[in-house]
């Protein structure tokens, strides 16, 4: 192989300072704003924010939260979830998922996921006992489970819906989007999301009008809007300042997502015929299915060669990362989930992300395409 060495070149897996770069003058006159008139906790931008959430997914009720793994959390609760429960998860996930449901007393399952990397319909049916009260499947780097399986899987069962739709906002399974199948979902807003505020925010929708009640009194230490505490509850709500960035970030949001997906379709171009790889559905793939490209997860056909192109993409000035370290869930023995998943255990080893967000230039793509192309030995 040979090292190109260039050191002029560097494309980091993420820009952190190009968030507020982006949109440098508009987001500094957000922040002057609410900070001139002091309207930092649950003001009229969270407000905003969560009507025009709802609107672009098409759904009754967002609700501002402080995280995803809180949103997750809340609306796992507010279905009715705890003790003596089991509820099934990929564990091809972050481990926020199984967290969420760990902390509402309720038993975390890991399955298989597919080659697809998202949830296994055939392994979550052969896990379902009769305490199993949810399935949560993960919409994962911004793409949609087959929900029809999963509906018709839940509906056979009794089982309710919950969806972790973290990475997979504007993502979209036969025109309806993730987040929108279930009883309730949670997104993400971390910086490094597709719409991503200046620090930790999330968010839970609904269509059902008793969890999205119970989450809003769940957020907010069990304050009804009069002020009266009803009920127990926690302090997990989105401030306001975050609100009125992400609406903002909300209103160009179909802007990053054709590019992301243009990013896509140029890494689908230059590595289709790399044989050493398997690429993520190229978009428009699949009639189906419409994805935002939260993240460009790759395989390499053979797990050992993982260090080395990783490597040797790192010695050329471009990042890559292992999604969670690169374990699945049930594999971190702090967590005693004692399970084997040697589908998702094989994929785990074989599995990188390439860098994938609107920071890049195309000339950025490029050279890691060439870079990669190179360490197999294909032409340029």
């Amino acid at each position: 192989m040979t090292i190109l060495n260039n050191k002029e070149k560097t494309v980091p897996f993420f820009d952190y300072k190009f968030i507020l770069g982006q949109y440098k003058e508009e987001i500094t006159k957000i922040i002057l704003d609410i900070s001139s008139r002091g309207a930092f906790i649950m003001q009229d931008e969270v407000k905003k924010f969560e009507k025009n959430l709802s609107s672009f997914l098409g759904v009754q009720h967002s609700l501002g939260v402080g995280n995803c793994t809180d949103g997750l959390l809340l609306a796992i609760k507010a279905a009715g979830i705890g003790p003596g429960d089991e509820v099934i998860f990929s564990s091809h996930t972050f481990v926020a998922t199984a967290s969420a449901i760990y902390h509402s007393g309720a038993k975390p399952v890991p399955v298989e996921c597919g080659s697809d990397h998202l949830i296994d319909v055939k392994s979550m049916e052969a896990a379902i006992t009769s305490k199993t009260k949810a399935i949560i499947p993960t919409q994962l780097n911004g793409q949609v489970c087959d929900m029809e399986d999963i509906i018709k899987l839940c509906n056979k069962y009794g089982l309710i819906l919950i969806e972790d739709a973290a990475q997979s906002l504007g993502a979209k399974y036969k025109d309806k989007s993730a987040g929108t199948f279930g009883v309730a979902s949670a997104y993400s807003f971390y910086p490094a999301k597709v719409v991503g505020c200046f620090g930790d925010g999330g968010a839970v929708v609904t269509n059902d009008d008793d969890i999205y009640n119970k989450v809003f009194l769940t957020r907010d230490h069990g304050r009804a809007k009069i002020g009266e505490v009803v009920t127990w509850g926690m302090n997990s709500r989105l401030d306001n300042l975050q609100a009125a960035i992400l609406d903002f970030k909300l209103s160009k949001y179909n802007l990053d997502i054709d590019r992301r997906r243009e990013i896509a379709s140029i890494y689908e171009g230059g590595l289709k015929d790399v044989k050493e790889l398997i690429l993520p559905p190229a978009p428009n793939a699949n009639p189906d299915k419409f994805e935002i490209y939260q993240n460009y997860e790759v395989e390499v056909v053979v797990a050992s060669d993982r260090d080395g192109i990783r490597t040797y993409l790192s010695s050329n000035g471009i990042g890559t990362i292992m999604q969670w370290g690169g374990k699945a869930v049930h594999e971190f023995e702090g967590l005693g989930l004692n399970y084997s998943l040697p589908f998702t255990e094989d994929l785990m080893r074989r599995c990188f992300l390439l860098p994938m967000n609107t920071s890049l230039s195309n000339d950025d793509i490029n050279y890691i395409i060439n870079t990669i192309r190179k360490y197999y030995n294909y032409g340029i």
